[in-house]
């Protein structure tokens, strides 16, 4: 029996197993690094390890490491979560060389299933079928192909190819980003299907030949091939399709005798052929979503067959309604997926009826990394929480799930969250009509969710109101009075906020009784706010709707808008007001009136996109660029993000080199146009 489980891995996988952990009375310990030393999964454990350092590679990646710290506090067991060391075969061998129970699958089935190659050619002989496959490019005749690690996962190392001129610069950055993410740079080509699903099925397997499977799961809508929303069981999976898929799941895990959990993934053609994609020897990210249709805790049964004992099962137990997870990521979708880093200054989720474990009835279950207060930074992945809706059917799961995130307070960060909910409520969506190009051919879910003109000035009115109760609230004396109290008709009182569409002025004014006689919102140049003859002229509104003040408080506005009542919670800290509301949020920053002065930059100057290490460094001082030649790279968050040339020109100064630590903003090369 396992006494004392190390997990070796941070965040939102090590909190789920340290939940299953305390239910079934086994002793947790955490590792972290130094910039976890405050994380919730340190705080939650029973003991923690600190492992010096913050690159993954001194850290977390440090199979060494781990083993001596399980070992210094008595552990005696590992659980890898899943990254970093979790299909790892050395890794696994050297847990079990140490005396210590292994959570996963041998480590012979991990060696074989971790080269995408290897399990390929073994399975292709158990007959599951195969896309045509290139290990060496020049072989390639025939468009697209899609350039794969063959020793990764999580969309690194993965690039489409739609013609022979574009394929060696895709190969040479696959295998770089591969080797820097699993010290494997080895690639392959493989023939892409458009308009194909990502279809995969859970399965279990114990030490006494029983191999189950728990019903497929689809993850189809990806960013960078990365999945982003996932769910089960799939809408263009009929119950014959499921055997087939099922069946196939089931001799790949046979194949190599393998044992514990593990995921078998696919592509479903639109034919409805489906081709053998891998197998993820581990707990995947998504399986939220299989515990919730089909009642079970996968990790405690994960514990169960490493402690030797017999799935509790004699086949496939039913499936039960729809469940739909979402991926809350610190990420611009914007703005080309650029990374966000800070502090997550608040974080609630509406309505979760649970955390790190499998739902009684149907309703939201949250698994988080995160509390109010967390830093995110550069070290690491940056996924920030897991949010599942469990329905009776999956157009309820979809409402549920975009309701509760739309009414989600993030504040601090900038995160994907309104992409998430405009695909979970986009027809193609809700219709079962999604494929891996989904956010290709529907760009219109990028909009802001607050996206109307007079959503966002009510919003501005409301943070404006909320200000200045915030004030009048701290005010030393005549505190009573409402904020801009005159007794003759003055100016308005007027602030500037830097929002999601500009910077925007606020002129509002209050009549004696403190109630709001007008008021209106108007887009202005940064530079012009403060100046004189700037005031704005409130007396005649424009095309503004009629506004009645409710209620006005620090932290909570309400409005009468057009006869409609309407209620804002306002979170103001440092100059930023964070305002969310029925229709969705908006961050707003509070342009100061007389703004320090500032050096300008330099002309043609490159900064830093994020912050991150500078990797490669494509130029020298002197040299000529054309427009949108790579300049340099920053690597930040396990990415690879391009710095390219707006135009072209001669490099006149370069301020950093590979492996320079940069902030965003960082000046990096000063170009001379032509």
């Amino acid at each position: 029996m396992i006494k004392r489980l190390l997990v070796a891995n941070r965040g939102e996988i090590a909190r789920r197993i340290f939940a299953t952990c305390r239910a079934v009375g086994v002793e947790t310990v955490a590792v972290h690094s130094d910039a976890d030393a405050a994380a919730p999964h340190v705080a939650e454990a029973d003991h923690a390890v600190h492992l010096p350092g913050n690159a993954p590679s001194a850290t977390y990646l440090r199979g060494d490491l781990l083993i001596a710290a399980a070992r210094r506090c008595g552990a005696d067991a590992i659980h890898p979560g899943y990254g970093f060391l979790s299909e790892n075969a050395d890794f696994a061998q050297a847990v079990l060389d140490a005396g210590l129970t292994w959570i996963g699958p041998s480590p012979k089935a991990i060696a074989v299933m971790g080269s995408k190659l290897e399990a390929k050619a073994l399975l292709a002989e158990a007959g599951l079928a195969m896309l045509p496959t290139y290990t060496d490019p020049e072989d390639v005749t025939v468009f697209p192909v899609m350039v794969k690690a063959s020793a990764g996962g999580g969309g690194r190392g993965m690039r489409i190819v739609r013609d022979a001129e574009s394929l060696a610069e895709a190969v040479a950055s696959a295998r770089r980003e591969a080797a820097g993410a699993f010290a494997d740079g080895t690639v392959f080509c493989e023939r892409y299907i458009e308009r194909s699903r990502h279809v995969e099925v859970q399965i279990l397997a114990d030490a006494y030949g029983n191999v189950i499977t728990l019903g497929e799961r689809e993850c189809s809508v990806q960013r960078r091939h990365q999945k982003i929303i996932e769910e089960a069981p799939s809408p263009a999976v009929p119950p014959n399709l499921r055997e087939e898929l099922c069946a196939a799941a089931i001799a790949a895990a046979e194949a190599v005798g393998y044992v514990g959990a593990g995921t078998v993934e696919f592509l479903l053609a639109p034919s409805g052929e489906f081709y053998f994609l891998e197998m993820n020897t581990r707990l995947q990210v998504e399986h939220p979503v299989t515990e919730c249709v089909v009642g079970v805790d996968l990790v405690r049964l994960q514990l169960l067959v490493a402690e030797g004992g017999t799935l509790p099962f004699t086949g496939p137990p039913p499936l039960r309604g729809n469940a739909i997870e979402v991926r809350l990521y610190a990420e611009d979708p914007a703005y080309a997926w650029l990374p966000s880093t800070g502090t997550l200054h608040r974080f609630e989720v509406p309505g979760v009826a649970h955390s790190f474990g499998p739902l009684a009835t149907p309703g939201l279950r949250l698994d988080s990394g995160v509390v109010d207060g967390s830093v995110v930074g550069v070290h690491y992945d940056p996924m920030l929480a897991k949010l599942v809706a469990w329905g009776p059917s999956r157009q309820e799961a979809a409402r549920m799930l975009s309701s509760a995130l739309a009414r989600a307070q993030i504040h601090g960060l900038v995160t994907n969250r309104d992409l998430l909910v405009r695909v979970l409520r986009h027809p193609a969506f809700l219709a079962g009509d999604t494929d891996t190009g989904f956010l290709d051919r529907h760009p219109e879910v990028f909009a802001p969710l607050l996206s109307s003109v007079d959503a966002v000035r009510l919003s501005c009115l409301a943070a404006a109101l909320a200000g200045a109760a915030g004030r009048r609230a701290g005010a030393a004396a005549l505190g009573s009075l409402p904020s801009g109290w005159r007794n003759v008709p003055s100016a308005p009182q007027t602030v500037a906020y830097d929002g999601p569409t500009g910077t925007l002025q606020v002129a509002y004014r209050l009549d004696r009784s403190g109630a709001l006689a007008s008021w209106t919102v108007r887009s202005v140049d940064r530079e012009d706010v403060g100046l004189p003859g700037t005031t704005v002229d409130v007396s005649t509104p424009d095309e503004h709707p009629p506004v009645a003040i409710v209620s006005a408080d620090p932290d909570r506005v309400v409005l009468d808008v057009s006869g409609v009542r309407m209620t804002y919670a306002v979170h103001a800290l440092a100059g930023v007001s964070y305002v969310d509301s029925a229709e969705g949020s908006v961050t707003l920053t509070e342009v100061p009136r007389f703004p320090r002065p500032s050096a300008e930059g330099l002309d043609g100057s490159l900064v830093a996109p994020l912050p991150g290490a500078v990797g490669r460094v494509l130029v020298v001082p002197g040299q000529r660029v054309s427009a949108g030649d790579l300049v340099l790279t920053v690597e930040a968050m396990k990415l690879e993000h391009p710095v390219h040339a707006p135009a072209a020109g001669v490099v006149t100064d370069l301020r950093v080199a590979p492996g320079s630590q940069v902030e965003t903003g960082t000046l990096l090369v000063v170009l001379t146009p032509d």
